[in-house]
């Protein structure tokens, strides 16, 4: 069997993620395997596109597909993202259809099912038949259950391409059409209370929907908000995954080109946050995606800590669950109020409506300094950070490692001794029969009693 490889890291033979495949192909020697290296070519593939052929014409030639890739911020890398795009945008997705695929991930588990999602859902777009996902952790190759694991599912996947056998679709297509949208009657300005505003896009949008849409919030703010474009900051590239900032934030870029001062000067002292965006391929642009990306400059640090965001979004965003899970825990995890997304699915009155309303709400919510309860989404992601910054990752990870211990995240529960105190006597006192009958009788009660005290207290 002919195996393409496309490898999505951007540091090429050095990803993580490879060597899953090529210890798959150690124990599989009677299958091809054909590695490109997709993400830290991408520069080369838009300016020359012998070099985009080239890949496609080894694509004719195989029998599967892997999309090798790590997860950077709840998806692949910006780059492979642009290649996804490139695929479209050069109408080549045919030569992926009917085509068996598979996903191979590597992380740390932070987000990685959105991730599979959505290269799930492009696999469904380009009519390919799924043969399989396997999302381990970075460093399960390294453990002997984990690598019978990784080969059992080489075994189905390759089994699913060998029968013919195929998956059922896990999305529907995708309607991108919306209606077009015509602002009406302009809402005065609001007291914007001296909040510092951004209203962020990857591009202009001239008289698009999006970019009426992002003229209607700005004249919301009378002339308070600040409107940037990322096309007009220097950015040389994507994140590398190199990991070098783990020690002091000092990126590989720093000094290079213009993104971490935009980053530290425009994004970060804002009160208010619009991020605006087209819909592509399941999610916004890959420019959209290189920010985030290259955001990573802060690790697993959250910067955006009491900020209030909105999100303008043109497109299908109802049908796209999965973007909005990965919009909405990019917001919690950074410890920022989410306060709406607006679309324009809806007719013109309605989208004027929900406009000025985010406007609105956005200046109301920071001027209470109102942030919402984190919900699994915050908590989940950042035990997950906690736990390997404290063990495994401390040492690559310095500066989270300092920032976690300054600001009290090592919530570890062994370390709360009066808990750890009032189990030990509970645990003691239902050993014995007649007591945990007692007790048990009294569980309901005894959960509301603290809630009730409060309620009636005067």
């Amino acid at each position: 069997m002919k195996t393409a490889v496309l490898n999505g890291s951007p540091k090429g033979s050095l990803s993580v993620t490879l060597q899953y495949i090529r210890y798959i192909e150690k124990y599989f020697k009677n299958h091809h395997f054909d590695y490109m290296d997709i993400s830290s070519k991408i520069s080369a593939m838009e300016k020359k596109e012998d070099l985009f052929n080239d890949v496609l014409r080894r694509i004719d030639a195989s029998d599967l597909i892997i999309w090798s890739v790590p997860l950077y911020v709840c998806l692949v890398p910006s780059q492979y993202k642009r290649f996804i795009e490139l695929i479209l945008e050069r109408n080549a997705q045919d030569r992926f259809r009917g085509k068996a695929a598979a996903v191979v991930t590597s992380s740390i588990h932070f987000y990685d099912h959105t991730a599979h999602n959505y290269m799930r859902g492009i696999c469904d777009d380009m009519g390919m038949v799924f043969a399989g996902a396997f999302s381990p952790d970075m460093y399960d190759l390294v453990k002997e259950t984990e690598r019978k694991r990784l080969l059992n599912f080489a075994s189905i996947m390759f089994g699913v391409v060998e029968s013919g056998r195929s998956f059922s679709r896990a999305s529907n297509t995708i309607n991108y059409a919306v209606p077009l949208y015509i602002p009406g009657r302009e809402s005065p300005p609001l007291d914007v209370r001296g909040k510092k505003i951004l209203i962020l896009a990857d591009r202009p949008y001239g008289e698009s929907n999006l970019g009426k849409m992002i003229e209607r919030m700005a004249k919301n703010y009378g002339g308070a908000a600040k409107v940037r474009y990322l096309s007009d900051v220097d950015i040389k590239g994507g994140c590398l995954g190199c990991c070098e900032c783990g020690f002091d934030y000092k990126c590989v870029y720093t000094g290079n080109d213009g993104f971490i001062d935009f980053y530290n000067n425009e994004i970060k002292p804002s009160d208010i946050i619009v991020y605006a965006g087209e819909i592509r391929d399941r999610y916004l642009s890959a420019d959209w995606k290189r920010m985030f990306d290259r955001a990573f400059f802060n690790t697993h640090t959250p910067t955006l800590t009491g900020k209030q965001i909105g999100f303008l979004v043109s497109g299908p965003l109802r049908q796209l669950h999965n973007l909005r899970e990965i919009l909405s825990s990019y917001a919690e995890w950074q410890a920022a109020g989410l306060v709406d997304f607006v679309t324009d699915e809806d007719t013109s009155p309605e989208v004027d409506g929900n406009i000025d309303t985010l406007a609105a709400r956005l200046v109301e919510f920071a001027d209470r300094e109102y942030l919402p309860p984190p919900t699994f989404r915050a908590l989940g992601g950042m035990k997950v950070f906690r736990d390997d910054v404290w063990g495994r990752l401390r040492f690559v990870f310095q500066a989270d490692h300092k920032y976690y211990e300054e600001n009290g995240l090592y919530t570890f529960p062994q370390d709360d001794a009066k808990t750890i105190e009032r189990n030990k006597k509970m645990m003691e006192l239902t050993s014995h029969p007649e007591l945990r009958e007692n007790i048990r009788k009294m569980i309901k009660r005894e959960m509301v009693k603290p809630h009730l005290e409060v309620v009636e207290r005067k």
